[in-house]
């Protein structure tokens, strides 16, 4: 559903200059080649986007490396049925195994397969160098700050 005119009024923070268009413009540009950028990669490993996805934030889970399906789905910002279907998926393919909660027996753990986690180290590695090409872009983007009305 489209903005109306007041609802676009009171998101305006102030008014932008050339300049920073033109640093938001190559910032979107950036971001669409690398999400175009991520997929090839993902799909040339073998791994699907959510795929790709789910076993970054298995790997990069804050204090531990497995997560749940409840958590997967929060850090993916997916629904629930999706990512447990996801997780079913991975399952079957070998990049993921469930294990009955260490301290809470009623818990399902989400674990990366040694395949999965060789896997995720070669494409996130890739998608580091890729970012660090794209530092400046984003840097520059971050800096704008509207002019106040």
């Amino acid at each position: 559903m489209p903005l109306q005119s007041s609802a676009l009024m009171q998101l305006a923070g102030g008014m932008l200059d050339k300049q920073q268009y033109r640093m938001l413009s190559e910032f979107r540009h950036a971001m669409a080649g690398f999400l175009q950028f991520s997929q090839q990669t993902t799909h040339a490993a073998g791994l699907t986007p959510a795929q790709y996805q789910m076993l970054l934030h298995l790997q990069g889970f804050p204090g531990r490396d497995w997560a749940t399906i409840s958590e997967l789905a929060e850090r993916m910002q997916a629904s629930h049925p999706a990512t447990a279907a996801l997780v079913k998926r991975a399952q079957q393919i070998g990049l993921v195994t469930k294990q009955r909660g260490r301290e809470d027996g009623r818990c399902v753990e989400i674990h990366a397969t040694p395949h999965a986690r060789e896997l995720i180290a070669r494409v996130a590695g890739s998608h580091a160098d890729e970012l660090a090409r794209l530092r400046g872009v984003f840097a520059a983007a971050t800096s704008i700050r509207p002019a106040k009305r």
